[in-house]
């Protein structure tokens, strides 16, 4: 397993735990630490630093430029690092984590072993928004032809990867952490009746769009007056635009940073509705918790990925343009006025189930063995 030190990785390859399975993770960063979540794989972690020289920190964080210069000399090279790996476990088969992030920087080691077989997993933007990136796009027209085996968190990007030349065999959709844990998230969950919590997602960055959210709001304070509005995972940019706007002086109004994903499950189980907004994204992870945590969702909708699983209306609304301020406040509106008690979303719950979802995930890499 190729990957960067994420969440959604550890989840991901902790479903193959007492699978039969001899599973090593190469960690494309190279920088992490052994990593006690999944302590039963093999790692090969820190490998980056020729030498972690005294004050390589301070001398990173105060002057960068200098730091950027002395690390032209001072890392090792990843693809040969992961080829001396490769031939050293000489594995069945290789699977990365991302295309831009776990698969275009050992390319051309794959290319010079092309009988060795290789899973791919397209997490979020990876080539729905990439696509669109000259440089990123040279990198997808390069790898998908190589690769044999893929997995999307959803089905637009198994379309995506055709259309660039992706020939191999399509393994299936599955969200990119594997499944959820229904019986630890249900320990945050508050009935219905007590919920009056409004959670936003609170990236802006490349791709978020929570500002079009709060703009949105902004002009529903008598609507919302009764509903507690919290803001998490909050960007720089979205900091400073509540500073400077009358949000800051509403009392039922709270914004948070990043926090940890425990605290995002207690705020998503007493959550009546969750809105995420994005110009980019697969099937959005936090939106999938907030449905476990019996939220309901309002989330932005890019190339029809959300729309494989929420039916407008329905088990939520969907935002069909993130920019536009109007819908977004005409579909809050239409949240608060819907009987969340009769919204069912018992069928997508059931069949996202972390034991469910691995038990299908097992069968497929057994799978692997007869091709």
């Amino acid at each position: 397993m190729v990957s960067i030190p994420s969440l959604h990785f550890f989840r991901w390859a902790n479903q193959l735990q007492d699978a039969g399975h001899e599973v090593y993770w190469f960690d494309i960063t190279g920088m992490s630490k052994p990593v006690s979540k999944i302590s039963w794989i093999k790692q090969k972690v820190d490998w980056k630093l020729k030498w972690d020289y005294p004050g390589r920190i301070f001398v990173k964080n105060k002057f960068p430029k200098l730091y950027e210069f002395i690390q032209q000399f001072n890392e090792k090279d990843t693809a040969k690092t992961f080829e001396n790996y490769l031939n050293e476990i000489q594995p069945e088969v290789v699977h990365s984590f991302a295309l831009y992030l776990s698969c275009s920087p050992i390319i051309e080691v794959m290319e010079k072993n092309p009988t060795q077989k290789w899973i791919y997993s397209s997490w979020g933007s990876d080539l729905f928004y990439f696509q669109n990136e000259p440089t990123y796009l040279k990198d997808i027209k390069r790898v998908l032809p190589r690769i044999n085996y893929l997995f999307t968190d959803c089905k637009r990007d198994y379309e995506i990867a055709k259309k660039y030349r992706f020939e191999g065999r399509f393994l299936g959709v599955f969200p990119g952490g594997g499944g959820f844990e229904l019986n630890e998230m249900e320990t945050y969950k508050l009935p219905i009746s007590q919920r009056k919590t409004i959670l936003i997602k609170g990236f802006q960055g490349r791709s978020g769009r929570a500002i079009s959210v709060l703009r949105a709001i902004f002009s529903l304070q008598t609507e919302l007056r009764d509903f507690e509005l919290i803001v998490f995972g909050a960007d720089p940019q979205v900091f400073e635009y509540v500073n400077n706007s009358e949000l800051k002086y509403w009392k039922n109004f709270q914004i948070l940073g990043k926090i940890p994903h425990e605290e995002v499950l207690k705020l998503m189980g007493k959550s009546l509705i969750y809105i995420g907004n994005s110009n980019s994204d697969g099937m959005p992870n936090s939106m999938l918790e907030a449905i476990f945590m019996g939220a309901f969702p309002i989330q932005s909708n890019p190339g029809g990925a959300t729309a494989e699983l929420i039916q407008n209306g329905a088990n939520g609304l969907l935002i069909e343009d993130c920019e536009d301020e109007k819908e977004i406040k005409r579909l809050v509106l239409q949240a608060i006025k819907i009987d969340t008690f009769k919204i069912k979303n018992e069928d997508l719950i059931a069949n996202l189930d972390f034991q469910f979802v691995k038990e299908k995930v097992k069968e497929i890499y057994k799978t692997l063995h007869y091709d």
